[in-house]
């Protein structure tokens, strides 16, 4: 079993294409490219934790999407997410159409992951930084406490892969892939603090 993470697919959602220079040219072909590119890598007996902005538009067709995506898939919601904000009923109730889509579990903001005996904490925000270049740090409430130990996030949109102790995990980051623990354990513990994205193929 190997265990991925990944986030910001925002399947459904057509503006996403031109405000990250996705190759698609509209939301049905990115939806399918965004299956196509996760299934060549998770197969079934595999995890992926999934943090945050699943999807947008009408959730009754873009939420649909997610029970093409292989593997046992885990959400900590994002900005994006229906449940993000939410409480009571209305958060139970939102949680629930995740949970119905294809995902077991949709946790809390921010999760303790470990990558072999290195504790790395996963939230959907980074410490600092937003998705654009100067863009005022939004959701300061949702964000972590910087303690000093490494992040695994998305919301930032590929702007980097790693930022000092912050990888972003997002398919704006990586060409559009779910990334292995491994790969960014391998990340965390490389000379290179200030990684770029990787280009979509």
């Amino acid at each position: 079993m190997t265990s991925w993470l990944t986030s910001d697919l925002h399947l459904g959602h057509t503006n996403i294409i031109g405000y990250t220079n996705r190759p698609y040219s509209n939301a049905e072909e990115m939806n399918v490219g965004l299956v196509m590119r996760w299934n060549s890598n998770v197969k079934p007996d595999d995890e992926v934790w999934v943090l945050g902005d699943v999807a947008l538009g009408r959730l009754e067709d873009s939420l649909a999407w997610v029970g093409s995506l292989g593997g046992t898939k885990h959400l900590l919601p994002g900005n994006h997410d229906r449940m993000f904000r939410c409480e009571g009923e209305k958060y139970a109730r939102a949680c629930q159409r995740y949970i119905d889509a294809g995902f077991v579990d949709v946790l809390g903001d921010s999760e303790v992951l470990y990558f072999g005996l290195t504790r790395v904490l996963a939230c959907h925000f980074p410490y600092r930084g937003d998705s654009k270049d100067g863009h005022e740090d939004r959701y300061s409430s949702h964000r972590p406490e910087d303690r000093g130990g490494f992040l695994v996030h998305g919301h930032t949109h590929g702007l980097w892969r790693r930022n000092g102790r912050m990888v972003d995990v997002g398919v704006d980051a990586w060409g559009g892939y779910p990334v292995a623990f491994e790969t960014v354990a391998e990340l965390f513990l490389s000379d290179d603090e200030h990684a770029e994205a990787l280009p979509w193929a």
